[in-house]
């Protein structure tokens, strides 16, 4: 319920805000627009069998994210692929594996056309070294194939919130076995078209 209060208060400030902005040149006020961010954060789950074994271990992993943003000024799609090779397991549940790191970012300011869609489609990595080294690869259930072993379960929406980089809206995917969560922070930045 507070959020739904802030939401109107600054949407109040925006609707005021835009109708005393400047004017262009031929007499036509500024339309508000919007661009967006989207930003990863990998955590797991204090339950998580890396931290049963491998607290300190050096790890790496890797992710595809389909993204599609769309609008009349500015269009893409495609696969995004970040890794991360440095990884150290903390010693306890409550720190990311990998902190928020920027994925993707619109240059073009367009109209709001919602927010783009974007799904995890597979998690990889590895944990460990030698005969202990634990591989992870989790993937999403396809129509006629088995069940994958480690089920990566795409799109599980988290509550919105905001940070130091503003108001963002959230998405989790989560691995059944292995228990790991890549988070997408997606922010719609104001901009003037």
């Amino acid at each position: 319920m507070r959020f739904g209060r802030q939401a109107f208060w600054c949407f109040l400030a925006l609707v005021l805000a835009g109708s005393t902005l400047p004017e262009k040149a031929a007499g036509q006020i500024q339309q508000l627009g919007v661009r967006h961010r989207i930003d990863v954060v990998v955590s797991a789950e204090p339950d998580a069998p890396i931290f049963q074994r491998f607290k300190g271990a050096k790890g790496e992993l890797a992710f595809t994210v389909r993204l599609s943003a769309n609008s009349t000024e500015s269009r893409f799609f495609g696969m995004l692929r970040p890794s991360f090779p440095d990884i150290v397991v903390p010693s306890t549940s409550g720190k990311p594996l990998v902190q928020q790191t920027k994925l993707w970012e619109e240059e073009v300011c367009h109209q709001r056309r919602g927010l783009p869609k974007v799904t995890v489609t597979q998690l990889g990595g590895r944990f460990g070294e030698g005969e202990g080294r634990v591989e992870i690869s989790g993937i999403n259930r396809h129509i006629g194939l088995l069940v994958p072993p480690d089920e990566l379960t795409p799109g599980i929406k988290l509550e919105p919130g905001s940070d130091s980089l503003g108001l963002f809206y959230a998405f989790r995917a989560q691995t059944r076995n292995s228990r790991l969560n890549v988070d997408l922070k997606i922010y719609p930045i104001d901009c003037f078209l």
